[in-house]
């Protein structure tokens, strides 16, 4: 009865006060990527140019982290440049890519990796360093070690919507013209053809007809967006170049020749040897002997003023141009051995002007 009776009164002790279970003290368990090899890249340098812009030019991997909920994990791979990962904003100006739940690796294409690098402060045609790490996330971030990427970027061509160049050398029919392109923001360029005719006027349009703007002689040099205005007018016929600044509204018009001067070339640096245009196929050409030994470029004519070479992706590019100025990275032109070629020089196209070396 007794027993019976305390026990009653604890009951009601714990009814009028309370009785409360002492809790159990929960402890936030700290989570790493593990080991020092959590993140791996499949390249350590990378040099990229326009011939690897749709492949995979690195791959990052790294492990899963395990949290103490069994939950999804967010990874974000994180990317700077070394100056920017110390001090009190360390990596506060990082490139960070979400990659999504549950998710261990991250491949990059060339053109997404160049455009990183060069957003980065990296140099086009210069070798720099970026590092790079990845943090995941549940109820805590935990970061991977850093790891270091060699990177390469190169100067992508800007593309820009095309001009359209009809004249009185084609009827004045912008559906049928030639092309105009940019290869500086707003600064256009074209090669036209103009055969001996009664005059050699031309206009910019940016459609193939005449509703939209065209662009015409606004006098002292400059064009006018006037569809009244008259003509931009060619100095004389031939193989036109054929320009337009939209940045200061003026453009220009100079017929030319070509040909190739060099040391591998048969006149050396003394002599050009003249290339012939092709009207039917819009192409220069010539045949004659070229030595390996040497080098060469194309130039309109017969000066440094208007010329071609090789840039950093052997692509054909202006090293003197008035239209886009000079650029010294440009490099002459070789033949793989001595022997005749049959050399064509392709401007018909401003998106693409090309050559080609054929070995006869």
């Amino acid at each position: 009865m007794k027993k019976i009776f305390s026990l009653a009164i604890l009951l009601v002790a714990c009814i009028a006060y309370g009785c409360k279970k002492e809790a159990n003290l929960t402890v936030l368990k700290t989570v790493s990527f593990g080991d020092g090899s959590s993140l791996s890249a499949s390249a350590s340098s990378v040099t990229l140019s326009k011939a690897n812009d749709t492949t995979s030019v690195v791959t990052f991997a790294w492990p899963a982290v395990k949290y103490t909920i069994k939950a999804s994990v967010t990874y974000t791979l994180q990317i700077d440049v070394p100056t920017d990962t110390v001090g009190t904003n360390a990596w506060a100006n990082a490139k960070s890519v979400v990659i999504g739940n549950d998710v261990l690796s991250k491949s990059y294409l060339g053109k997404d990796l160049n455009t990183l690098a060069l957003d980065k402060g990296i140099a086009p045609g210069t070798e720099g360093t970026l590092v790079v790490r990845v943090q995941s996330y549940q109820d805590q971030y935990a970061y991977s070690k850093t790891i270091v990427l060699k990177v390469k970027p190169y100067q992508p061509v800007a593309t820009y919507p095309l001009l359209y160049i009809p004249g009185n050398y084609q009827g004045w029919s912008p559906g049928t013209a030639p092309t105009a392109a940019a290869l500086k923001p707003k600064i256009y360029e074209g090669y036209v053809y103009m055969a001996s005719a009664d005059n050699y006027y031309f206009k910019f349009t940016t459609a193939q007809d005449w509703d939209h703007i065209n662009y015409g002689d606004g006098g002292a040099g400059a064009v006018t967006t006037d569809g009244l205005a008259g003509g931009l007018l060619s100095p004389g016929p031939g193989y036109v170049q054929v320009s337009i600044n939209l940045n200061t509204n003026t453009w220009s018009a100079v017929p030319t020749t070509w040909s190739i001067l060099g040391d591998a070339s048969p006149g050396g640096w003394n002599t050009d040897t003249q290339l012939t245009y092709d009207v039917a196929k819009e192409v220069w050409t010539v045949t004659c002997d070229m030595k390996k030994d040497g080098s060469f470029k194309f130039r309109a004519n017969n000066a440094w003023v208007i010329d071609f070479g090789l840039n950093a992706d052997g692509n054909l590019a202006y090293a003197d141009s008035p239209v886009f100025g000079y650029d010294a990275s440009v490099q002459n032109i070789t033949v793989p051995a001595d022997g005749n070629y049959t050399i064509t020089l392709d401007l018909h196209n401003p998106s693409n002007y090309n050559y080609n070396l054929k070995k006869n």
